[in-house]
Formats: C-alpha cells, structure tokens, sequence
C-alpha cells in the first residue's frame, strides 16, 4: 500500500479490524448460502466411511494382535472390531452433526 508523501499513514488496527470483519461476514454469508453439489455429498460420503472404517480396522488389528499374543477364551478382535465400530459411528455422527445434516 502506497502512501502519498507528507499523507498520513493509515492506522494499522483499523486496516485489520475493517479486514477481519470483511471476512467475518464473507464467512457468515456462505454459510448461510449451503448450496452443496455432487463433490461435496462425494466428499461427505467419503468422509463418513472412512472415519467408520479406520477405528474398525484399527480395532480389527488390534484384537488379532492380542489374540496372537495373550490366547484366551474371549476373541478380542470381535470384541474390538465391535468397539471401533462403535467408535467409528459416533465420529461420523459428529462430523454429520457438525455439517448440520442430523
């Protein structure tokens, strides 16, 4: 930003108050806007399996990991193939929740 000579500098704090509050309400204006296309519901579909299939498969490795370690009557991969999915769920209905599609 250019300042003629003998002008008076332009108050910084007034500059970057008039910028955040620019972008506060280009933030709100989207927001309210929610006009969604095919590679949004893509991507949210896409979201929602992957935060669903990466505690289930990380509980999965986990209980065959235990179950080859500690043998024992109860079969930790279900049990944990059941708690990542549990898991799994509840994060994707918070990112759902969080989109406001719930």
């Amino acid at each position: 930003m250019k300042t003629q000579p003998g002008a008076k500098p332009p108050d910084t704090a007034d500059n970057m108050a008039a910028q955040v509050g620019s972008k506060a309400a280009r933030r709100i204006k989207a927001r309210g806007e929610r006009r969604h296309n095919l590679w949004f519901g893509l991507g949210m579909f896409g979201l929602v399996g992957w935060s669903v299939a990466i505690p289930t498969l990380a509980g999965i490795a986990l209980g065959l990991w235990i179950d080859g370690t500690w043998p024992s009557h109860v079969s930790w991969t279900l049990t944990l193939l059941f708690v990542g999915m549990v898991l799994g769920c509840l994060n994707a209905w918070r990112w759902l929740k969080r989109e406001g599609r719930l």
